[in-house]
């Protein structure tokens, strides 16, 4: 009697083993095995059109091949996750509803529906392909996303949305067409990593996210890459802008971000804008070939900028303001491709200072019609005594340990094709409706 009630007590404490079912295809086939699973189960569909909108509302793993398609049939999102622990893998998601105002997505994570891997999916065609919205520690990993091409940007969805969603893991993921590639809203402690994002409005939008890292993403050929708005301890290491329209990187109001070994490159009217952004460290990145280098305004303050590599940009720095700007630290300024300067003792630091504007610069920033008279003898006597007599300089920027040498960033094979597609796109006027002179604002 003894050994029967401790089996029997062990019966009632050890949860049931968890089982496979094989799903097929068919209107309803895949809510009615939900319905019918038990917690940790594993459904397995088969290739086939799985229709109507689903709510997981139990721990599951649902998995099958990409021939399997669950599609929401243009009604509310897709497949929502209303409970913790499901696994998504393989199949793919398509005909979300078009409500952007209801955030109908291919894939929902509700509040509470914490720790749900998605991994390898296809989502084609819905509003916004994966809205995580509320669940903690969400993984979401190696999908396929294409959103959709409305003629108006503005009113498409974006590839994946973070709302108030700490610990999300964003890996691998390739998304293309929406709105924005990633759009995290009001969430923290997260990282967005090795994720490539196309055709887009903004790679990446930061509103109100802290500590989170953006790490080695790639964005090709979007109206703006990284855009870290009203936001504080964003670490922005190692990604790549590659033809974007805008900025490569913009900072908006974020304060206390990292922003280390990122490569802005070819096509872009400003590789790197800061506006009324403090305290970031911002150091071995390159610059190169954009219309400015670095756009600096606003009254930003007690910001870091060394060790990084100006090349090639029409114009290095544009700086409105009077104070006077140190860049460099500890030593150690940055590398300008248009300083002729020498480096006598072989230190690696030019043996003259590097000041990128000057008087004349800020009357023609404010006064755009001035240009007229850029040729004129008053025009270049005002710069000539302003090179040789360097106390009747305004306030502004200065570098007073320019680098001799750029630093170089590798970009792969396979990228350098992509970022080949993208070149001289926005020379033909493709410009969808997004408002380059607002991007600040949104």
């Amino acid at each position: 009697m003894r050994w029967l009630a401790l089996f029997l007590g062990l019966t009632l404490v050890l949860p049931a083993a968890a089982a496979e079912h094989l799903v097929g295809p068919g209107q309803g086939k895949l809510a009615l095995a939900i319905a019918g699973a038990s917690p940790g189960d594993v459904l397995v569909l088969e290739t086939g059109a799985y229709s109507g909108s689903i709510i997981i509302d139990r721990p599951l793993t649902i998995t099958g091949p990409s021939g399997a398609v669950v599609d929401g049939e243009g009604i509310g999102s897709v497949i929502t996750i209303a409970a913790p622990d499901v696994t998504l893998t393989g199949f793919a998601v398509t005909g979300s509803g078009d409500r952007n105002e209801d955030l109908d997505a291919g894939v929902k994570i509700l509040k509470g529906a914490d720790r749900t891997r998605i991994e390898a999916l296809s989502l084609l065609d819905n509003m916004h392909g994966i809205d995580v919205h509320g669940g903690r520690d969400a993984q979401i990993l190696s999908n396929s996303i294409i959103g959709r091409q409305n003629p108006h940007m503005n009113e498409r969805g974006n590839g994946i949305y973070v709302w108030n969603s700490p610990g999300t893991l964003l890996d691998g993921n390739d998304i293309r067409y929406g709105r924005d590639g990633i759009f995290s809203n009001a969430s923290a402690d997260s990282i967005y990593r090795s994720n490539i994002m196309r055709d887009l409005r903004f790679a990446v939008h930061f509103m109100y996210t802290k500590n989170t890292e953006v790490l080695g993403n790639i964005s090709i050929g979007n109206h703006l890459g990284f855009a870290i708005m009203f936001s504080d301890r964003a670490k922005i290491l190692n990604n790549l802008s590659l033809g974007d329209r805008e900025h490569g990187l913009m900072l908006n109001y974020a304060n206390n971000a990292d922003v280390a070994g990122n490569l802005v490159r070819g096509g872009t009217k400003k590789c790197l804008f800061i506006y009324n952004a403090h305290k970031n460290l911002i150091w071995d990145n390159r610059f190169e070939g954009c219309g400015i280098g670095i756009h600096f305004t606003a009254g930003s303050e007690r910001n870091v900028l060394t060790a990084n590599a100006f090349i090639a940009n029409r114009e290095q720095v544009k700086y409105v303001g009077t104070r006077n700007m140190e860049w460099s630290h500890e030593g150690q300024g940055n590398f300008w491709s248009d300083h002729p300067a020498f480096d006598l003792n072989g230190d690696g630091i030019a043996d003259s200072f590097y000041r990128p504007n000057d008087l004349m610069d800020q009357i023609l920033w404010s006064q755009p019609a001035a240009s007229l008279l850029i040729g004129s003898p008053a025009v270049q006597l005002v710069r000539w005594s302003q090179r040789d007599f360097p106390a009747t300089l305004p306030g502004g920027v200065r570098d007073s340990a320019p680098l001799m040498r750029p630093l170089t960033i590798s970009v792969p094979p396979e990228i350098l094709s992509l970022e080949a597609e993208a070149e001289g796109r926005w020379e033909e006027g493709n410009y969808d409706d997004a408002d380059p002179e607002n991007l600040a604002t949104h």
